[in-house]
């Protein structure tokens, strides 16, 4: 029963600090914009940039094809 006198106020600091924190945060403008964000990653450019400035993905090192072994710090080619 003791315990209940320590408990009770405990809680009701922590749910008035939850409070204080969510309208804190409300005020600040943290919520305005749920939507925005998400819709932002669905929607960026996937075109590729100029042809000139992004290199062909097709292309590899020259002395590397596809059954080579991958290059290790000490390998000079």
């Amino acid at each position: 029963m003791e315990s209940l006198f320590l408990l009770i106020p405990l809680s009701l600091l922590l749910v008035g600090l939850a409070i204080w924190v969510f309208l804190r945060m409300s005020d600040t403008g943290q919520f305005d914009d749920m939507e925005g964000p998400a819709h932002s990653i669905l929607m960026d450019d996937d075109r590729p940039r100029d042809r000139a400035a992004a290199p062909d993905a097709g292309q590899r090192p020259p002395g590397r094809g596809a059954d080579a072994s991958p290059a290790r710090p000490d390998d000079p080619a």
